[in-house]
């Protein structure tokens, strides 16, 4: 029933959501959405469990022990060997001990526990000697033997045997004070650990509560953020004339606008046109009256200059030679006195200007400036004629956010989590009432804990007690009869402190091994393998809990052992607070497409995309009277001009020659000849050229006026020579343009529209994607993280491992090392005890010969008798027989036989 349960909670919180991962089968993505939707942050609730314990100081002790249990059990987990024993009992199989492969798996047993196997026989050896050993060495004892004679035989390094036997049994006991410090730290570290446990515990029910809490506030705000892209699609729906209708435009501009920049080219090429033949006709009129004037002045100085020369003083034979000469070289420089440039005989360009002016009344720049205006208008046209479409699409809109608020409607989450949250407070309630019970459990286990610490310290106290007084009552003048009280209480003390320690140490020893073969085992069967994952591949082994199971959490589950899904990788996700749905791969057994398929609404919106036909035939990009003001263009006659002609006057000088250079010359030959009317009349018709060149060449040439209009009058030829240069094939290359645009905006857009709105569903649909991914993979890393989860199973391990496992490990090797270091102890306090207590007899010196006189014969206490084997003794007849009371008044007369 809890099994069902878990996955009817598992349901609600899931499809509620709506948006699982898509059917195996993805659509595929054509185009990536144009824009990034930001959804934020899903809400995440604060888990505070801390699942990690540092044990401190006493952790010293904890490596200790673990130090000790691995040169006790050196061997690797044996996985194949605990897999092998788990299938054979959750197979229910009956073990044969007869079976090999039975016997197999004993010796294997027996091999893993070999150490442990050979630390309980000896513990258990201990347990049975011991108290033997102690039973005989009491009837020995009494017997007046191992001992228990009250005689003790003095020699001379009796004091060096005292203070070792002190000294070893000192540090013996320091070594039993830090076993029991141990066990006793142990003890006081495990209930001081309760209280933690106790907050271990009760965080992790509140972090369990935080997950009930937050999922649905989690999920919530998942089909919260649907109208990001909701809002998103309106806004692009809205605005479906800039985008779809823009990136048409500018698809269509590619081609549409190198055509109508051709057509504007041309119609300013009319205007350029128009503007040379002005300058052309202007340039021309202005040039033709200046060359007049120049003309007619240099014709008069040319015939003044001829009369001139004419004089008799040129031409008389009495004239002087040279003047004769001079004469005739001027007159044979007359004929330079002419105009270079001829601009009377060009023709002028009327004709073709007044055809450019008929031309450009037409409009064309303004017929062109429509075509622009029309062709620019696609986004409106486009906006207009997707109006149906866009309401559509709204609807649809409307639909699907209809359907996701009453999908939450549909499964009862919160009254699932309702119920999950009352199942972890009554939980919580139980585990707290059952605190008093742990508490009271836990005294008696401290109890008898510190009881057996009671042991060994009752046995320390004699020990130390019987040093101090054996130490301090020392007189090393005192015979071992006149041993003082103080002594002998410390021998007395050592007696019973041995005593103690045959009375207890079986028993001690009895809960050593106990709790270590129990702990041992533990530590290196379950919390060892925990830490280094290997607990992990057995759970996971395949086929382990059933034969037919794969993979047992699914095949329990989902009845699905194929899938995916183990222990380790569970506590891994959880451990990583991945979420729950990735965790336990839920993705495989809730396939809630059906509930929300992105491929059904994005179907619709494709439905919605292809029924779309958008009409762009009202564009119109050059008007008939454009296209008829072209071919007149080409038919106005600037292509016949004669612009070689023009060039070739153009590029002329004005005169033939420089005139202030030829006056200066004329000047100077003139000064050669003999001063008279002659070279009066000769000078004046100098300064009549230099006149000229003053009045006339200079301002022709520096004038704005003129050179301007030369300039100008260059320029435009060679504008108008490269204009009418092809201009027929011109004008017909723009309008074949033209009429291609024209074309594919009418006929041929189809291609562009298609791809364009492609494009355009494509992106609206991006955002549904967007939409669902986000959801998918916050399904996956962030809604209802099992965070707690795993934070229960390490609380378990700390908890049974580190707080119960370790303190029982560090508790049995504190109490071994006292059990194993009770025997030496015994043994030094017996030898140590005879140096301590008051002896009934000791061994006599005579005061003169120092040899020993003994009042007895030679029996077990060694004195001798006066006779000695009934030979007479030399020695003893010397001396008197006195009374050993009175020689010795503090020594005590042995007995004789005859009193025995």
């Amino acid at each position: 029933m809890w099994k069902t349960g878990l996955l009817l909670l598992f349901w609600g919180l899931l499809t509620s959501s709506e948006f699982q991962q898509e059917a195996t089968e993805p659509e595929p993505r054509n185009q990536p959405p144009s824009g990034k939707l930001d959804f934020g942050y899903v809400p995440q609730g604060v888990y505070k469990t801390l699942a990690y314990y540092e044990p401190g100081v006493i952790g010293i002790l904890f490596h200790m022990v673990h130090a000790f249990l691995y040169v006790v059990q050196p061997n690797p987990f044996p996985e194949d060997l605990v897999v092998k024993v788990a299938k054979d009992k959750f197979g229910a199989i009956q073990s044969e001990y007869q079976k090999p492969e039975n016997i197999v798996l004993t010796l294997q047993a027996i091999y893993y526990e070999t150490g442990f196997m050979v630390c309980a026989v000896l513990g258990l050896l201990f347990m049975v000697l011991l108290p033997l050993v102690g039973l005989f060495f009491c009837l020995c004892r009494c017997c007046e033997n191992c001992g228990g004679e009250m005689h003790q035989r003095q020699r001379k390094n009796a004091d060096c045997q005292r203070g070792l036997l002190t000294t070893l049994l000192f540090a013996t006991s320091l070594i039993i004070t830090a076993g029991v410090l141990c066990a006793y730290a142990a003890n006081q570290n495990l209930s001081s650990q309760l209280e933690g446990m106790k907050r271990l515990v009760s965080s992790n029910l509140k972090d369990l509560q935080t997950f009930a809490n937050e999922t649905p506030t989690q999920i919530d705000y998942l089909i919260a953020q649907y109208a990001t892209a909701k809002y998103t699609v309106i806004s692009d729906l809205d605005n479906v004339g800039p985008l779809l209708g823009g990136n048409i435009h500018v698809e269509l501009g590619t081609e549409v606008r190198p055509a109508l920049d051709g057509v504007l080219r041309m119609a300013g090429a009319m205007r350029e046109t128009k503007e040379a033949l002005e300058n052309v006709s202007v340039s021309l009129e202005v040039l033709q009256e200046a060359t007049g004037k120049l003309h007619f002045n240099l014709s008069l100085v040319r015939s003044s200059l001829n009369r001139t020369l004419n004089d008799p003083g040129c031409s008389d034979e009495d004239s002087d030679a040279t003047t004769a000469q001079l004469c005739r070289s001027i007159r044979s420089s007359l004929a330079q006195l002419q105009v270079s440039a001829n601009f009377t005989r060009l023709p002028d360009v009327n004709n073709q200007l007044e055809s450019v002016n008929q031309v450009l009344k037409t409009g064309l720049s303004d017929i062109i400036q429509k075509g622009f205006s029309s062709f620019n208008d696609t986004p409106g046209m486009v906006s207009d004629q997707m109006r149906n479409v866009v309401e559509g699409a709204r609807g649809m809109l409307d639909v699907i956010s209809t359907n996701i608020s009453s999908f939450s409607k549909v499964f009862p989450v919160h009254s699932s989590l309702a119920n999950f949250t009352n199942f972890i407070s009554h939980t919580q309630s139980k585990i707290e009432d059952s605190y008093p019970e742990i508490d009271q459990i836990d005294f008696y286990r401290w109890i008898c804990c510190i009881g057996l610490c009671c042991m060994v310290v009752l046995i320390l106290a004699f020990n130390f007690l019987a040093i101090l007084c054996g130490t301090m009552g020392y007189d090393k003048h005192a015979s071992p009869t006149t041993r003082g009280c103080v002594s002998n209480t410390g021998g007395t003390l050592l007696m019973a402190g041995v005593g103690f320690s045959f009375l207890f140490s079986w028993i001690l020893m009895g809960v050593v091994t106990a709790t270590f073969l129990v702990g041992g085992n533990v530590e290196k069967l379950v919390c060892e393998p925990f830490h280094t994952k290997e607990l992990f591949k057995v759970l996971d082994t395949p086929h382990l809990v059933n034969p037919e199971w794969r993979n047992f959490i699914p095949g329990y589950m989902y009845n699905d052992s194929d899938l995916d899904l183990t222990v380790e990788s569970f506590y891994s996700n959880c451990k990583n607070n991945r979420s729950l749905y990735s965790a336990m791969r839920l993705d495989k057994v809730f396939n809630v497409t059906t509930l929300l398929n992105s491929s059904l609404y994005t179907k619709e919106v494709a439905k919605m995309f292809d029924s779309v036909k958008i009409d762009l035939r009202g564009i119109v990009l050059l008007e008939s009277e454009g296209k008829q003001s072209l071919i007149d263009f080409s038919e106005t006659g600037v292509a016949e001009i004669n612009y070689a002609a023009y060039l070739e006057e153009v590029n002329k000088g004005v005169t033939q020659v420089d005139l202030l250079s030829y006056t200066n010359e004329l000047e100077a030959q003139t000064d050669l000849m003999p001063k008279g009317p002659l070279q009066t009349s000769l000078k004046g018709h100098a300064n009549s050229l230099r006149q000229i060149h003053s009045q006339l060449v200079i301002p022709m040439e520096q004038a704005m006026k003129y050179v301007r209009a030369r300039s100008t009058l260059n320029q435009s030829i060679r504008l108008l020579e490269r204009t009418a240069s092809d201009l027929p094939n011109k004008i017909t290359d723009v309008l074949k343009t033209i009429e291609a645009a024209q074309y594919l905006i009418s006929q041929n857009a189809t291609h562009v529209v298609i791809q364009e709105t492609e494009k355009y569903k494509q992106t609206i649909v991006g955002y549904f994607r967007q939409y669902i991914e986000w959801v998918r993979t916050s399904l996956t890393m962030e809604v209802a993280a099992c965070k707690p989860f795993s934070n229960i199973v390490d609380t378990v391990e700390i908890v049974a491992c580190s707080f119960l496992v370790d303190s029982l490990n560090t508790f049995w090797f504190g109490l071994g090392c006292c059990a194993l270091f009770l025997l030496p102890s015994i043994i030094l306090s017996v030898k140590l005890a005879k140096f301590y207590r008051r002896m009934d007899t000791e061994d006599v010196y005579d005061d003169i010969e120092t040899i020993p006189m003994k009042t007895m014969e030679i029996g077990n206490n060694g004195y001798h008798n006066e006779c000695l084997q009934g030979i007479q003794n030399p020695v003893m007849t010397s001396i008197p027989a006195y009374d050993t009371m009175t020689r010795f008044p503090r020594a005590s007369a042995p007995p004789r036989h005859i009193d025995w």
